[in-house]
């Protein structure tokens, strides 16, 4: 194989490396407590709309 084919599989696993880097090094932030509360309040109305829409059919 050329030259630049072992570059592009190179690049490729580096690029797929480093994302998976990323990813593990961002799973750790931490969200602040208000807006925890707002996703938790969301999720609440929308199982409620879920429910009532169950509810029709």
């Amino acid at each position: 194989m050329p030259l630049i084919g072992w570059l592009f599989i190179f690049a490729a696993f580096a690029l797929v490396i480093g994302s998976l880097l990323f990813l593990r090094d961002s799973a750790n932030m931490k969200i602040p407590e208000d807006k925890l509360e707002k996703i938790r309040e969301r999720k609440e109305e929308q199982e409620r709309a879920d429910k009532e829409e169950q509810d029709r059919w």
